[in-house]
């Protein structure tokens, strides 16, 4: 296992921003990462997780201890019968060639999960989801190392407690497990409709009537490649922002003063409200603010064309954050982690 020293965090996160991290170690078994946390308790430094750099923030202070780096491979059928297939996943696969690989088996379940950057062992952190699909709908298990007990251990999909965007990853477990491998359950029956809005919109734009999880994984990332902006050209993190939730009276109440919103039924009564419409409406989309580039086909994405640093970044967020509230008194939440001293 290679430590490397004074790594600046900005060549490692696709926004392209970030001071230097103190240490740099990537690991590709989880006994080397039990000892990498091991040592870095003997020396009193905390450990930060990077997959692929896409979810995260860093500040220009850079991070005071190790950036461990994820890079455990795998990919192995655990079990397969008549209707679905087991497959367990090294966290530090390629998502989207993880996706592609299941596909190619004929397997449906993540294929609306086209395209998205990052590892696989960053998937069950913030839960990702897109075009009617979650990691959570086909999540069984999360391999782990527990720096807590200094062990390894296995976590059902229960304990991981996957919401929009949540997880105990991210939550009130935040930097106590590293993710080691995760075990998908997916199915041989083809996709089936109703799909999700825009899915079904280029169905019918293309003429598709015909569904596999080959055509479903095309069309996602020929809508994703439209509507986002490559990160190694225009520097980004994907979506800034997460989108809202909110009460039924508040809901009600906005339709009334906006019809045309958009919105999604979510448990509880709650709604979901795309914030990409909420800060369209409130003028931003297309705007530069401190160097921030609220891209123009998504007005979720902040493109870093010109920032300084972490504090133009910051202004820029919160002016939206502002200017969505004074029009819907819906406060919005940053979805990128960010990578602070421990």
């Amino acid at each position: 296992m290679d430590i490397h020293s004074d790594i600046s965090l900005k060549n490692y996160t696709t926004m392209r921003m970030g001071g230097p991290a103190r240490f740099m170690a990537p690991v590709s078994t989880p006994e080397e990462v039990a000892s990498l946390y091991r040592n870095a308790k003997q020396q009193n430094v905390p450990v930060f997780v990077l997959g692929g750099g896409s979810n995260v923030i860093a500040r220009d202070e850079g991070f005071n201890g190790v950036v461990l780096f994820n890079r455990i491979k795998g990919f192995e059928v655990l079990s397969d019968d008549k209707s679905s297939v087991l497959i367990r996943v090294g966290a530090g696969e390629i998502w989207d060639e993880v996706v592609a690989r299941t596909v190619d088996m004929g397997l449906s379940g993540i294929e609306a999960l086209s395209a998205i950057p990052g590892t696989a062992g960053a998937a069950p952190v913030q839960n990702i989801g897109a075009y009617g699909q979650e990691v959570a709908d086909t999540l069984v298990s999360v391999e782990v190392y527990d720096s807590h007990q200094d062990k390894m251990t296995t976590l059902t999909l229960e304990m991981c407690q996957l919401s929009y965007r949540y997880s105990i990853f991210r939550g009130d477990e935040a930097g106590r497990y590293c993710i080691t491998a995760i075990t998908l359950k997916l199915y041989h029956a083809a996709p089936k409709p109703p799909f999700y809005a825009a899915l079904q919109q280029y169905f019918d734009n293309n003429h598709i009537t015909i569904y596999t999880s080959a055509i479903i994984r095309e069309a996602v990332t020929a809508i994703r490649t439209d509507k986002l902006p490559d990160p190694a050209q225009r520097p980004n993190a994907g979506s800034f922002f997460k989108n809202a939730i909110i009460e039924k009276w508040q809901y009600d109440d906005l339709k009334e003063q906006f019809p045309d919103m958009p919105s999604y039924d979510m448990p509880e009564e709650k709604f979901k409200i795309p914030t990409g419409w909420l800060i369209d409406q409130a003028g931003f989309r297309g705007q530069l603010l401190h160097g921030m580039r609220v891209h123009d086909k998504n007005a979720l994405v902040l493109i870093n064309e010109s920032a300084l640093g972490y504090a133009d970044l910051a202004q820029a967020r919160a002016e939206i954050i502002q200017g969505v509230y004074d029009m819907f008194h819906i406060t919005i939440e940053q979805e990128p982690l960010e990578l602070v001293q421990g």
